[in-house]
């Protein structure tokens, strides 16, 4: 109001200031953009149930933007490639061989196969398996791929 009434040595402290806010806005936004991309990556790195240590540095509003975008890929893969389904979190890296050999790291109980085969995943036990069957299993914990 001062500077209305005629003060002008004010008006570049005003200008000053509102620079400044701008600035602070946009470091903001883009601070917001790289952790909602973040989060957007965890969502293909860890399948759709993220690990207590990550959600617990995520706020509430993150959760739920997650979980939403969660929903939402969900929907597309089921709407993508028929009856069934397209998952394209599967293979994210192309294989080199379609069976791979896995250890189980906690127990897990049973574990079916396309073939109807039912195999009982028990801590330390290692199996020969489909890799598209292990990959979210891998991510999650509970088996560790063997290299040989």
């Amino acid at each position: 109001s001062e500077a209305k009434s005629g003060r002008t040595d004010l008006i570049f402290l005003i200008r000053f200031r509102h620079c400044c806010l701008l600035r602070n806005q946009r470091c903001i936004l883009a601070y917001l953009y790289d952790r909602l991309l973040r989060i957007r990556a965890l969502r293909w790195e860890y399948g759709s149930v993220l690990p207590n240590t990550v959600q617990f540095h995520m706020s509430a509003e993150e959760v739920e933007w997650f979980n939403r975008y969660k929903k939402s890929l969900a929907t597309y893969m089921r709407s993508v490639g028929g009856e069934e389904g397209l998952d394209l979190t599967q293979d994210i890296k192309p294989p080199k061989s379609l069976y791979i050999e896995v250890r189980c790291l906690r127990d897990y109980g049973e574990f079916e196969i396309d073939d109807g085969t039912t195999i009982l995943l028990k801590k330390n036990s290692q199996h020969f398996l489909p890799r598209w069957k292990c990959e979210q299993l891998i991510r999650q914990g509970v088996l560790e791929h063997i290299l040989s």
